[in-house]
C-alpha cells in the first residue's frame, strides 16, 4: 500500500512538471516584432504633503540655524497604471515625466524602482514629485516670466494661487513628456504618455 502511494505521488509530480513545462513552451518569446508597448495611464494624483504657502528670504532672522531663502514644500504622489498587453512578462526599468501647474513646467521627476508586470496584467507604480516655493520661483523666473506677464500676473501671485489651490484639487496639474522604459529578454521599448489631473 505504501509503495502504491509513493508511485502515485511520483506520477502526479511528473504530470504537474510536464504540464508546467508545456505551458512554459507555449509562452511567446519576446522579439522586436511581437513586443507591444505597454500602456501607461494616470490613475490618480494625491497631495501627499502640503504645508500652506510661505516664503522666508535670507534676510529673515531665524530662531535657530543660519538664514536662507526657503519656501513651503509641496509633495504630490502620482499613481500610474502599467498595462502589459504582451503574452510574456516585461520589466519596467524607469519612468520619467515633467509636472506642470496650469501650463508652467516646474519639475521633472523619475523613478527607477524596477518591477515586473506579468503577461496580460496591469500593475501600478507610485512616483512622488517634490516642490518648494523657492525652487519653483527660480524655475518660473527662468522659463515662465514672459508668459506670466502676458497673462497679467507674476511669479509670486501664481505660486500663491497654486500652493493654496492644489491641496484642494482646484488647479489642473499636468503630466507631460512622460516616458517609461520597458525591457523583455534584452529588448527595450519606450512608452510615452501625458495626462491631466483632475
Amino acid at each position: 500500500m505504501h509503495k502504491k502511494s509513493i508511485l502515485l505521488a511520483c506520477f502526479s509530480l511528473f504530470i504537474i512538471i510536464a504540464f508546467m513545462t508545456g505551458c512554459a513552451g507555449l509562452m511567446a518569446k519576446p522579439t522586436e516584432s511581437n513586443f507591444k508597448e505597454p500602456v501607461v495611464t494616470l490613475e490618480s494624483m494625491e497631495v501627499a504633503h502640503a504645508f500652506g504657502y510661505w516664503y522666508f528670504s535670507s534676510k529673515t532672522k531665524t530662531t535657530k540655524g543660519k538664514p536662507s531663502n526657503v519656501g513651503a514644500p509641496l509633495d504630490l504622489a502620482f499613481t500610474f497604471n502599467i498595462e502589459n498587453p504582451n503574452s510574456y512578462p516585461v520589466m519596467l526599468e524607469d519612468i520619467k515625466f515633467t509636472v506642470a501647474f496650469e501650463e508652467f513646467d516646474l519639475n521633472t521627476v523619475n523613478s527607477n524602482a524596477t518591477q515586473w508586470i506579468p503577461a496580460g496584467e496591469t500593475n501600478q507604480v507610485r512616483v512622488h514629485a517634490h516642490f518648494d516655493v523657492r525652487q519653483s520661483l527660480l524655475s518660473l523666473l527662468v522659463t515662465g516670466g514672459f508668459k506670466l506677464k502676458e497673462k497679467g500676473t507674476n511669479a509670486w501671485a501664481a505660486l500663491e494661487k497654486w500652493w493654496l489651490g492644489i491641496p484642494n484639487y482646484e488647479i489642473p496639474v499636468h503630466v507631460k513628456q512622460g516616458a517609461a522604459v520597458f525591457k523583455a529578454d534584452g529588448i527595450v521599448k519606450v512608452s510615452q504618455f501625458n495626462a491631466t489631473f483632475p
